[in-house]
């Protein structure tokens, strides 16, 4: 890795995660930090901040790695090792909750999640706007695969899916400031230079349909400490900030407080239905 990229991490858990809770305890929000155990060790008197002011810290690797592209031993090494960490540095308190890094997740992960005793996952898009038990990818699906002899071993529906007991929290592209926000040239997807207000208007439209269509609904915005905690960025969430708080019935909550709702029927959430019996 650059030593460039090294020095945005380290404005990420300084600069950038500084200007964040000062702007969350300005307005009285407790959030959750999703926090690879190699940032909390890197880091602790910053990560000490973010616990001791009453915020969540959840689980999101070790140093960032994609489960997609780990097998089912290392994703479960991975996993422990994360857990106990965070624990430790929580006085003994375990995490609730997981997100996959750069939401690239695997098969064996729910289950997985299950056997550790997690209660939510924030990986899965099988929704937006409402809370639901993840499926447990037990399904069958098959890969398109053009080098294949024959079209007919690809064309199969997908298997039935079938439930887990991890809550899920609905992961979102559209409301997460990394890929328009972040600048990371060479990758695809990356712009990094759109304009904040035209993100502003996206982030307010999505939660003006939520509030409008739905009696509950959550509405999980991802800011990473190194993207939000730029100035123009800071901005743009005090004035979404206000502009959310002008609705009656909102409530800012930790993605846990989220999940615990929803268990207890505070909050209605979905039921992900789909595929075909075998």
């Amino acid at each position: 890795m650059a030593p460039t990229n090294i020095s945005r991490g380290i404005y990420g858990a300084t600069v950038g995660l500084d200007r964040l809770l000062t702007l969350f305890a300005r307005n009285s929000i407790k959030a959750t930090f999703f926090t690879p155990a190699h940032t909390l060790e890197s880091f602790p008197a910053q990560l000490a901040k973010v616990r001791d002011a009453g915020h969540e810290i959840g689980l999101h690797g070790y140093t960032h790695e994609l489960p997609s592209q780990m097998s089912a031993e290392q994703q479960k090494a991975v996993l422990d090792k994360s857990i106990s960490v965070l624990t430790s540095f929580c006085n003994g308190v375990k995490p609730l909750g997981y997100t996959a890094p750069a939401w690239s997740t695997s098969r064996e992960l729910v289950p997985q999640l299950e056997e550790a005793g997690i209660l939510y996952d924030h990986s899965f898009m099988h929704h937006d706007l409402q809370p639901s038990f993840a499926p447990d990818n037990s399904q069958d699906w098959t890969e398109t695969n053009f080098s294949s002899q024959a079209a007919e071993e690809w064309m199969k529906p997908m298997g039935k899916i079938k439930a887990s007991k991890i809550v899920e929290i609905p992961a979102n592209w559209h409301i997460d400031d990394w890929p328009p926000l972040q600048p990371i040239p060479g990758r695809l997807g990356a712009q990094g230079f759109v304009d904040t207000a035209v993100v502003e208007k996206l982030w307010r439209e999505q939660f003006d349909f939520g509030y409008r269509e739905y009696d509950t609904f959550i509405f999980p915005m991802s800011v990473h400490p190194q993207v939000s905690g730029k100035p123009q960025v800071i901005l743009m969430h005090e004035r979404l900030i206000e502009y959310i708080n002008q609705h009656e019935g909102v409530e800012w909550m930790t993605f846990g407080e989220m999940a615990k709702e929803f268990l207890e029927g505070r909050i209605e959430g979905a039921t992900i239905e789909g595929g075909a019996d075998p």
